[in-house]
């Protein structure tokens, strides 16, 4: 299984920021080939201090290559693309990939 996590900062504008979430960029992800699950949490809550990031959003997919087409895809650029009209509503955007094992 592989993930991609995304960690999103307060919005400077959260009503556009929470509009263009819900009403572009989820239907653009949830296109992405061989996605086997999107979830995303509000507000998490930071163990060492800091800050708290707004949103965290979290797809999956059965393996590296499958997730390696799907950003190659057609979906995944428009995604892609779509990703910066988000950080300029929540600048700072982090992600990440990784490969999840079980113990």
């Amino acid at each position: 299984m592989v993930r991609f996590l995304v960690l999103y900062n307060k919005p400077v504008d959260i009503e556009a920021f929470e509009r263009h979430y819900r009403e572009v960029h989820i239907p653009l992800a949830k296109k992405l080939p061989g996605l086997r699950r999107y979830s995303r949490s509000r507000h998490s809550v930071p163990v060492r201090g800091g800050e708290p990031y707004y949103l965290v959003a979290e797809l999956e997919w059965d393996s590296m290559e499958d997730i390696k087409k799907a950003f190659q895809s057609e979906e995944g650029r428009a995604t892609a693309e779509d990703m910066a009209n988000l950080e300029k509503l929540s600048p700072g955007v982090h992600s990440m990939i990784y490969e999840l094992e079980e113990m």
